[in-house]
Formats: C-alpha cells, sequence, structure tokens
C-alpha cells in the first residue's frame, strides 16, 4: 500500500508546521498541504488547523511507492519518459489506491520526481516526469504554453479517407440526466478545442480505420469528443462509444468485459500516446515501443452498437 503511517515522537509543544519543516524536511507548502488535508496525527487526533500546536506521539500519512518493474524507456538528469498500458492509474485517486505509474516515478528517482502531465488510466503510452522541482516548473511550462508537440494514434470506427481539423468547443456535461459529470460533449459554451487527425489504414475486416491525432489544445477527453463528435468514436471507448446507461454500467463497475467488447469493440480504450517532441535544452523526439498496431490488427471488432 503505497500510503503509510510514519510515527514519530514530539518532546516539545510547537507548531506543526514548523515541526514538518524543521525535523521532517518538508518545505512550506507540502507542509501546509499535510496538515490541510487531515494527514497529520498527534496522540490520535488528526491536527488539520493551520496554525495547531503538537505535542506527544505523532503520525504522519507519507506516499511510500512500491515497484511492479516498469522502468523508464528514457532518461536524462532532468525528466524521464515511462511507457504506460493501458489500465494504469498516472496518480492515486486516494490513500486506498493500491498502485499507480506515480509509484514508479519516485520509486525510480526520488520524493521530488513528478509527473508533468496526465493521459487517461485506459490510454497507453508516453507519459513526461521530471526528476526534481525545477524541470518540473519547465516542462510543465511547455505544456501549458503549447510548445510540446504530442502524437496520438487510435483505431476508430468507419472508414476515414481524409485529413480532418476538428475546430469544435468542449464543455464538461453537467446536465439532470444523471450522466456522469466527468464526461465532455461539443458544445458553443465550451473552451475552444482543436485537433488534427489523419488517417493512416483502413481495416476493411472489421470497418476500423488506424489514425493519427494531434492535438492542438488539451482539453480533458478531447480527442475521444472529437472523434466522436465526427462519427467515427475509438474502438473500446466505455464512455463515447456505447450507450449512456452502458457508459454508467462501467462506471458503477457493472459491466462485464464480454459486454464491453460486444458494445465497445474491445476489451479498452484504442488509444496510445505513440510520440513527444520539445526543446529542453535539446530537441528530444521520443517514440512509445509499445506496437500499438500489432495490438490494432488482432482486435477483433465487434459491430455490435447499442
Amino acid at each position: 500500500m503505497p500510503f503509510i503511517h510514519k510515527s514519530f515522537h514530539v518532546n516539545t509543544k510547537q507548531k506543526a508546521f514548523l515541526f514538518l519543516i524543521r525535523q521532517m524536511g518538508f518545505d512550506f507548502k507540502i507542509a501546509q498541504s499535510f496538515i490541510s488535508k487531515g494527514r497529520l496525527f498527534c496522540n490520535g487526533i488528526v491536527m488539520n488547523k493551520a496554525g495547531g500546536e503538537i505535542e506527544g506521539d505523532c503520525s504522519l500519512i507519507v506516499f511510500s511507492p512500491i515497484t511492479k518493474g516498469l522502468n523508464p524507456i528514457f532518461t536524462t538528469d532532468e525528466f524521464a519518459l515511462f511507457d504506460k498500458p493501458s489500465g494504469l492509474l498516472v496518480h492515486p485517486q486516494n490513500r486506498h489506491t493500491p498502485y499507480s505509474l506515480t509509484d514508479e516515478i519516485k520509486h525510480h528517482f526520488s520524493e521530488d520526481a513528478n509527473l508533468v502531465h496526465r493521459i487517461d488510466q485506459e490510454t497507453s503510452g508516453l507519459v513526461l516526469a521530471s526528476r526534481n522541482k525545477k524541470s518540473e516548473i519547465a516542462l510543465k511550462g511547455l505544456f501549458e504554453n503549447r510548445l510540446m508537440q504530442k502524437e496520438y494514434i487510435a483505431l476508430v470506427r468507419g472508414k476515414l479517407e481524409k485529413d480532418l481539423l476538428i475546430n469544435e468547443p468542449l464543455l464538461r456535461k453537467n446536465d439532470s440526466s444523471g450522466i456522469v459529470k466527468i464526461m465532455v460533449k461539443v458544445h458553443s459554451d465550451g473552451k475552444p478545442s482543436s485537433t488534427y487527425i489523419k488517417p493512416i489504414k483502413y481495416f476493411p475486416n472489421s470497418d476500423t480505420t488506424l489514425i493519427s491525432a494531434y492535438p492542438r489544445t488539451g482539453r480533458q477527453h478531447q480527442i475521444r469528443v472529437h472523434l466522436f463528435h465526427v462519427k467515427h468514436p475509438i474502438v473500446g471507448d466505455p464512455l463515447y462509444s456505447m450507450s449512456e446507461h452502458l457508459a454508467i454500467k462501467f462506471l458503477d463497475k457493472e459491466l462485464s468485459i464480454e459486454e464491453r467488447i460486444k458494445f465497445s469493440g474491445a476489451h479498452r480504450l484504442m488509444l496510445h500516446a505513440k510520440s513527444l517532441s520539445f526543446n529542453y535544452g535539446n530537441n528530444f523526439f521520443i517514440e512509445s515501443k509499445y506496437n500499438f498496431e500489432k495490438e490494432c490488427k488482432e482486435t477483433n471488432v465487434s459491430r455490435e452498437t447499442r
């Protein structure tokens, strides 16, 4: 379990956040975060007051990374890239998340190593991590200023013959239909969003097309929603390639693998983060080592659409 209780004794009464800074080595921001999130305990009682004092037997809930053998595929002194498998969370959802990519990042490097961007749990492929606080700020800045070129590849329904530039604003769903709020839709009130799509190969036996996708903005579920909007949903998408009631059933963990394959076309979201291109002192172009096209060829896509 990545989160553990680290126990210690405080001999004299003192400000909690000062103890965490002076004795535990945390910076001010992290010390305050531990307190505000209720991760500091004193004599069995949660200490969550910013100016609170502690004395006696205390403990702190800290992240203790584990490894399952996932190694980075490219490293420098400043950053590293991992080839994430589909199904692996990049970051723990809560204290009870047993394992995520963050475990491997901190296991291989240090507590200061961090994700600089995220991809969906079901998306496979490249994830970039910083190895120190300075590179974290700089690399996040590249993403925020759109200086990071990203290429994804996906298997989509139907035959796509020409390049597409999809410029459609995206908005988080928030209606009364009962649909989950994590879903996104094309809507005039949404944020400007742009994705360039390029067909690579058509598979007539399954009536699917392997495509490249180049997001020019970084909205949540952007590629998935844009492809759904142009009637080429990604194979295996549990949210946008199936009906609303099946999507909710999936999120409630009530959808069987057999049902998912039947109605979405595959057991996983067929979307892969293929490459990253950026300048960080030098020009870097890094590609995933995973053979996603081979998986696409081997995917026996169902034609069910309910």
